[in-house]
């Protein structure tokens, strides 16, 4: 099985408190994609940009992925909502799934993905 070493996806500083969240390019299972990672309470969470309902991105604008009110990862497609800091969907076409969660964490001042079998860097 490859190993992957921590990537670093960006600053600390900047992704802001229910903010656009940062973007990158994937490769997993089901092929080839992105993913992004957003700051919620404090905490980063990151994603695989896959709606459950239906199998396309999310996002409303690149990085653009939660409602107004700044509450739920919403799909631009067809309304699925989710819960930032779990990924499980709370609304819409898709209730009881949940999104492809990835693991980061945030240390050194940056936020770190670290790959595996979910979701490994593309190319």
């Amino acid at each position: 099985m490859t190993q992957w070493t921590s990537l670093r996806l960006c600053d600390s500083h900047e992704l802001a408190e229910r903010g656009r969240a940062i973007r990158f390019a994937i490769d997993s299972p089901q092929g080839a994609g992105s993913a992004f990672v957003l700051r919620w309470r404090g905490r980063v969470h990151a994603y695989i940009n896959r709606c459950q309902h239906i199998p396309m991105e999310m996002d409303w604008s690149p990085g653009q992925f939660l409602d107004e009110a700044g509450i739920e990862i919403v799909c631009a497609t067809h309304g699925a909502a989710y819960a930032p800091d779990t990924g499980r969907c709370v609304g819409g076409p898709c209730r009881g799934r949940s999104l492809v969660a990835l693991r980061v964490e945030e240390r050194e001042g940056a936020v770190w993905w670290l790959p595996d079998a979910n979701a490994w860097p593309a190319g």
